[in-house]
């Protein structure tokens, strides 16, 4: 744990619990589809930006070696928060246990390459907003598309199943234009916070 030994330990818990909050609510979310102009999706494209937006700001407040950390202790509780929230809601043990642990690989793919490819952008380009934009779009579609095949693909939910590929592709450009517009900007805003508001301390 010498990693941890020169960090805000308050900020960084505070990352860890967004991180699994947002992925417990999105896990719930998941399970509740909706179109929009014909094109079927699910709620959580609405939600699960958030994580990439809180990886960013782990890595660019503290460092890629503290954000693959962050992941790691996320990892394993998210499955377990997420898991318990299913269970909780009445959703088959099997089910249950197949969407957190689809979500959590999901997850871990994703952020990893988020972590890799806005160090290498950030390293390379002075712009604050082109390595989230970059790592946003990329990790997000990696993340739907793990999500969904490990989830549904041939799954005991037929609409779920039959759906997963076009939901995939929608979900995964709702989620970008999210992360984009959104997200970005409050990414900017809540970067220049933390960046005064700890550099007191």
């Amino acid at each position: 744990m010498e990693m941890f030994k020169n960090i805000n330990k308050k900020l960084l818990f505070s990352l860890v619990l967004l991180q699994i909050f947002i992925i417990t609510v999105s896990n719930f979310l998941v399970s509740i589809p909706l179109e929009i102009y014909g094109f079927k999706l699910t709620w959580s494209a609405f939600s699960f930006p958030l994580v990439v937006l809180a990886i960013d700001l782990t890595i660019r407040v503290l460092g890629k070696s503290i954000a693959r950390a962050t992941i790691t202790l996320s990892y394993p509780l998210a499955i377990i928060s997420s898991i318990g929230v299913l269970l909780i809601e009445g959703t088959p043990e099997s089910v249950a246990f197949r969407i957190g642990f689809a979500s959590a690989t999901a997850y871990g793919v994703s952020t990893l390459l988020d972590v890799y490819l806005f160090q290498i952008i950030r390293e390379r380009y002075k712009a604050w907003w082109l390595a989230p934009s970059i790592s946003t779009i990329f990790a997000n579609i990696i993340d739907t598309y793990v999500f969904f095949f490990s989830a549904f693909s041939n799954s005991s939910d037929q609409y779920m199943s039959e759906n997963w590929l076009e939901i995939s592709a929608t979900q995964s450009l709702i989620k970008i234009i999210i992360g984009l517009l959104l997200f970005l900007p409050f990414y900017g805003v809540l970067l220049n916070f933390i960046l005064k508001k700890f550099k007191k301390h």
